[in-house]
């Protein structure tokens, strides 16, 4: 294959990215903007020895899942949507494909058992407007207008929007009003080449629940001026309950700041994930679905089969979520989080919802455990047990020093809850090899329109 070289592809699969991927005499292509199905006409951009990236020239023959308008205009452009152009439907058999081969091909679970243990995944009801958080770059066009969006797909390029298709529709009507406020202010624009400017970004979180709404502004300064002007104005909007400004003065892509100054209202918003209350600060990390994470949770807690005698471990708890849906039918549960803020916020979920037996520590899941064993075991000469382990890590996956912790303590269930099937399939892999076996599984789909799939796994310990 030749670089510039016109080729006709058929397109068989989605990569990670959410490329088209088809073959040429066995050559792998992978081409943006092409779907499952599509046979298109593609122009050879880089050739490797065995695989290349092509640019979609035509669509020969479109895809029977391709829909005939995506709801969003910027879909192809921006990079927040990979596939919004595929019917909905064929996203999910996608990313329950993905999810399977996954499982198979790098976890080595049969097919036999897989059969058996996989279930459907959840689809949504409204695969729009989803998102109860939206962070959105502030910049200037080339005619140096304010505009906000957001960024091209690998680039820091801002495409021009203020009515994404997957967040909550108040955030064009606030994002309007920041746009509007800052041109008759005169308040610039943060260029992030030059390091000057003041508006950052604009974070826009939204409580599905309550109908509460934060806006915070991130800016490369101390002080925004005539703050007081546009937090009067955003006030108006109903539901509107905190705005402040994030301080973030580094030279970094890093969006927020650690300090939070408020500018009106309280500094938090109040949401529910089921009949858990939760306090949502600019710097928590919350869910960005919350109908889809009540689902997902709901299947945490079933197949983590509890009766009300178990110690329950859930390591990466970050606020509590997870723990506290736990706490509710677990005899005790002991929750782990390497970020200070997050297990702050946990604590004080856990009081406003008068849990009482739920305990959070600060630290490395993969340090906390181990430590916590070896301590367990030199005082009370025996091995600490839990019930049930819960696990819901970043995307890079469990370290095999935490998951043969996890094993020594001889969980009857560890769920395992991933937002990325390859690491988990990795991880049950080495689950599987230490006595253990898939029982249940299924995804959920948390992020419609995006390649990105969650997923949970029960895994029993196979009585010896």
């Amino acid at each position: 294959m030749q670089k510039n070289e016109l080729v006709t592809v058929t397109i068989e699969d989605i990569g990670i990215n959410g490329e088209g991927i088809g073959k040429v005499d066995g050559y792998t292509l992978f081409i943006k903007d092409a779907i499952i199905g599509d046979v298109v006409e593609a122009k050879v951009m880089k050739a490797k020895k065995n695989y290349g990236y092509a640019r979609l020239m035509n669509i020969l023959t479109p895809s029977p899942y391709r829909v005939k308008q995506p709801k969003c205009p910027m879909a192809r452009k921006c990079g927040g949507c990979q596939i919004q152009e595929m019917e909905y439907d064929r996203q999910l058999a996608f990313k329950e494909d993905k999810i399977r081969g996954n499982l198979m091909r790098i976890g080595e679970v049969p097919a036999e058992v897989l059969d058996q243990a996989m279930e459907p995944i959840v689809g949504m009801d409204n695969p729009f407007h989803y998102r109860n958080k939206a962070q959105f770059p502030i910049g200037t066009d080339k005619e140096g207008h304010i505009i906000t969006g957001f960024y091209a797909g690998r680039t820091h390029s801002i495409i021009p929007n203020t009515d994404c298709a997957l967040g909550v529709e108040v955030n064009e009507i606030i994002l309007k009003q920041i746009l509007a406020f800052m041109e008759e202010y005169k308040i610039s624009a943060y260029d992030e080449t030059e390091h000057k400017g003041l508006v950052r970004h604009v974070l826009i979180r939204y409580g599905f629940v309550t109908k509460e709404i934060m806006v915070c502004l991130v800016i490369n300064g101390n002080h925004l001026p005539h703050g007081d002007i546009l937090a009067e104005r955003l006030a108006k909007i109903e539901g509107m309950t905190s705005i402040t400004l994030s301080i973030n003065k580094e030279k970094t892509n890093v969006i927020m700041g650690s300090q939070i100054e408020p500018l009106w209202g309280k500094t938090y918003i109040t949401d529910y994930i089921g009949n858990i209350k939760y306090q949502i600060s600019p710097l928590s990390f919350y869910q960005v679905n919350p109908v889809q994470t009540e689902k997902l949770y709901g299947l945490a807690l079933e197949y983590a089969g509890l009766t009300g005698k178990e110690t329950v471990w859930d390591l990466y708890c970050g606020i509590g979520t997870i723990s506290l849906f736990l706490a509710q039918k677990a005899k005790e549960v002991y929750g782990v989080e390497i970020v200070p803020q997050a297990i702050e916020d946990a604590r004080n979920n856990a009081k406003i919802n008068g849990i009482e037996n739920a305990r959070f520590y600060v630290g490395k899941a993969e340090e906390v455990l181990p430590e916590y064993y070896a301590q367990y075991e030199k005082e009370h000469g025996k091995k600490a047990h839990a019930d049930v382990i819960v696990v819901d890590p970043p995307r890079k996956g469990c370290e095999e020093s935490l998951l043969q912790t996890m094993v020594d303590m001889e969980p009857d269930r560890i769920v395992y809850v991933s937002c990325d099937s390859a690491t988990l399939a990795r991880d049950v892999k080495f689950l599987r090899e230490k006595g253990y076996e898939l029982a249940r599984g299924r995804g959920v789909d948390q992020f419609g329109h995006t390649v990105h799939v969650e997923c949970v796994v029960l895994m029993s310990r196979v009585e010896k």
